[in-house]
């Protein structure tokens, strides 16, 4: 009976963690904390980036 009760409280853990970041994504907020000089893939998803590159292409 514990076990079950731990893989819910996990599951719900795990799910309310996931929906974080779904929404935090959604809403525009970057995952990597905003340190563009740490993070290998901020040209992917940085949104101030992606705003730069844009315009770049564009002229």
């Amino acid at each position: 009976m514990s076990t079950i009760i731990i893989a819910v409280i996990l599951g719900v853990v795990l799910f309310l963690a996931g929906r974080k970041l779904w929404k935090d994504k959604k809403s525009g907020k970057s995952l990597c904390g905003g340190k563009c000089a740490n993070c290998a893939g901020c040209a992917n998803c940085c949104s101030r980036h992606k705003a730069e590159s844009k315009v770049e292409k564009n002229g």
